[in-house]
């Protein structure tokens, strides 16, 4: 019966995606620049618009904001994670709801000398940028529903942890984060190593020390904890992760703290094929999270 359940579920998505690759609307992905005034640049970001969009004028969407990992760009997920197939096959099982869904570039490849990082450093205040010029911007050009409870935060890696601390900072902003192998912390390192000033990377692993997952659920007072649950939580890394310990302190610490979650631990790596496949999960899960 599971089989046949199985077979029927994957039937009709199937024919729901040929019909929209011959005769019905297309969902698009998209990619735009945004002059950010507060880093002075353009930056990337693409979108997903859903299949209806064109098509239902009058309708706005929740939003998923999803975050890449740290050598990556905004094309990442779109090219490798493939967010468009995943969406329709979802949409079509009826397994998640039609969002849009957008990712934004936090710098792009560290070795062509690039920015990278969610956070505030000297030289890259990307979270300012995000919250008091991307997430306008965005929910303003495009039919955004534009509250907590039809947002969502998800990343991998450094998006991963990235969209967890954006949670812990801002949950009136967020009704669920999904964190897929997420850099959650970094170990102090023994000793100071050798570097140049302004050395770009040496920034980026302090700004995540600063901005530590666990340490911000250890010291959280009971009106931050209070806060925190208002947020739905899953956490999702694979076994033979490098980050593992790391997620899994964080399971601890929330744990402590009483504060409701999802944590799995699945087999696989710090992969694409792991963050693909992670993925289903995902935007079936803030699915289920909008408009509650």
């Amino acid at each position: 019966m599971k089989r046949f359940t199985l077979l029927f579920t994957l039937t009709v998505a199937c024919m729901g995606l040929f019909a929209q690759s011959n005769w019905g609307p297309q969902s698009k992905v998209e990619m735009k620049t945004i002059h950010s005034k507060v880093l002075d640049a353009e930056r990337e970001y693409t979108i997903f618009l859903p299949i209806s969009y064109e098509q239902e004028p009058d309708r706005a969407y929740p939003i998923l904001y999803l975050l890449h990992g740290m050598t990556d760009t905004n094309k990442g997920w779109y090219d490798r994670g493939h967010v468009k197939d995943v969406m329709d096959v979802l949409v079509a099982s009826g397994e998640a709801v039609e969002m849009i869904v957008v990712t934004p570039n936090a710098g792009g490849n560290i070795y062509e000398g690039v920015w990278n990082g969610y956070f505030n450093m000297p030289g890259w205040a990307y979270e300012t940028f995000f919250f008091t010029e991307f997430m306008p911007y965005i929910e303003s050009t495009y039919r955004v529903i534009g509250n907590k409870e039809n947002r969502a935060v998800a990343g991998l890696s450094m998006g991963g942890g990235g969209a967890t601390v954006y949670g812990q900072k801002y949950p009136e902003k967020f009704s669920s984060v999904y964190a897929m192998s997420a850099l959650m912390s970094i170990p102090e390192p023994d000793e100071e190593q050798p570097h140049e000033p302004g050395d770009k990377m040496v920034l980026l692993m302090k700004s995540v020390r600063e901005n530590c997952a666990v340490q911000f659920v250890k010291d959280a007072d009971e009106e931050r904890v209070n806060a925190l649950r208002s947020v739905n939580w899953f956490v999702d890394c694979g076994d033979d992760d490098f980050l593992l310990d790391r997620n899994i302190e964080f399971n601890q610490a929330m744990r402590e703290k009483r504060i409701k979650h999802e944590f799995r631990v699945r087999d696989g790596g710090h992969t694409w094929e792991y963050w693909h496949s992670a993925l289903y999960t995902c935007l079936s899960y803030v699915s289920r999270g909008f408009g509650k």
